[in-house]
């Protein structure tokens, strides 16, 4: 028998449950795929600009416990409502987490916050949380980090995002070419905007690629390309992006490559310090020249939950609303940064007839 040479460094293996079985086990009803496909409808108008709406992406870093998301999902349908006319409110519905060395990855990877893995588990959580906040009536947003997972809820997302950390991956930049929602790319973690133009214009073109179907068969999927991908500015490590000046330079690198003159600024991250409590003095930046009538600025995101700041995931017990990742901003102070988004798109419409 010869020395053996594969699958050294792989300590141990658990079976995977086959997408379709979750989604048989999970499955969205019709009233909840009509949501769907109106949202996704509504968001490509936004970001492609013919929709003078503005979409604002908002929830929390991420999701760690279902109770208190679901939570903030019922009363953010009451302010959405409110400002429908102006704003269209998708949540931030995040599962996975890119650790810069190590930490914890998100609620499908440790639904336990234990260190235990069961991610067949964590499968179940997400997915049934998604149906729940649609079936509310509330669309989400989330990040596709993980290739393969998106199989298990990506039929329950209105708008998708590839993150900092990946926006210049191949298999990320096809993986968005098939996705069914329109997809923001961010700027790179060093500020770059160039390379998620290049991964917008990538993502655009059909390509085929090695991946597994929803029965978790391996298969070479083909796909259309995505004609609705858009730029996301979240700052990078040489300051924040998200003044005139910055929206200028990449509108002006988007119309080059025939591309919708239209942006997202992520509040958060670098735009923001790295400090949550900072998100309203952005927004309120960027409401202003909304007032004033830029159509460039058509999305924006904010990191919100019930309660503001975060707390280590190993902490017993957890402060019930608080993340466990990023700081978020509390709820009582998101409330009236969305009214002060829904005024300034009123005011641009006044502006610009």
């Amino acid at each position: 028998m010869h020395q053996p040479t594969s699958d050294l460094r792989i300590r141990a293996q658990k079976p995977l449950i086959a997408p379709a079985v979750l989604e048989d086990e999970l499955p969205l009803s019709d009233a909840g795929a009509r949501l769907v496909a109106q949202s996704r409808l509504d968001v490509a108008g936004i970001v492609t600009g013919a929709d003078d709406r503005l979409l604002v992406v908002v929830g929390p870093c991420s999701i760690h416990d279902s109770d208190a998301a679901f939570e903030y999902a019922a009363r953010l349908k009451e302010v959405a409502q409110a400002h429908a006319r102006e704003l269209l409110v998708v949540m931030r519905v995040y599962f996975e987490k890119p650790r810069t060395v190590v930490g914890w990855k998100g609620l499908i990877n440790d639904p336990r916050l234990d260190d235990s893995y069961q991610i067949n588990a964590g499968l179940r959580l997400a997915r049934a949380l998604m149906r729940s906040v649609v079936e509310l009536g509330v669309p989400v947003g989330t990040e596709f980090l993980d290739t393969t997972l998106g199989q298990y809820y990506a039929d329950l997302v209105s708008w998708g995002a590839i993150g900092a950390r990946t926006v210049e991956s191949q298999v990320h930049r096809e993986l968005a070419s098939g996705l069914s929602m329109p997809v923001g790319f961010k700027n790179r973690t060093d500020g770059n905007v160039a390379v998620a133009i290049d991964a917008i214009r990538s993502a655009r073109h059909a390509h085929w690629f090695p991946s597994l179907t929803r029965e978790g068969a391996p298969a070479v999927l083909g796909t259309t390309g995505n004609d609705h991908t858009h730029l996301v500015l979240r700052g990078g490590s040489d300051g924040p992006n998200f003044s005139s000046a910055h929206v200028a330079a990449a509108v002006e690198l988007l119309r080059k490559h025939q591309l919708p003159p239209h942006v997202m600024i992520d509040c958060s991250h670098a735009n923001s310090g790295k400090d949550a409590a900072r998100q309203p003095v952005v927004a309120a930046e960027i409401a202003a020249r909304i007032a004033a009538g830029d159509r460039a600025l058509a999305a924006v995101m904010i990191e919100s939950h019930l309660l503001a700041g975060t707390q280590d995931y190993r902490a017993r017990p957890l402060v019930r609303g608080r993340s466990v990742t990023d700081a978020c901003l509390a709820w009582e102070d998101t409330v009236p940064v969305l009214a002060q988004l829904a005024e300034a798109v009123r005011k641009r419409r006044a502006v610009t007839g």
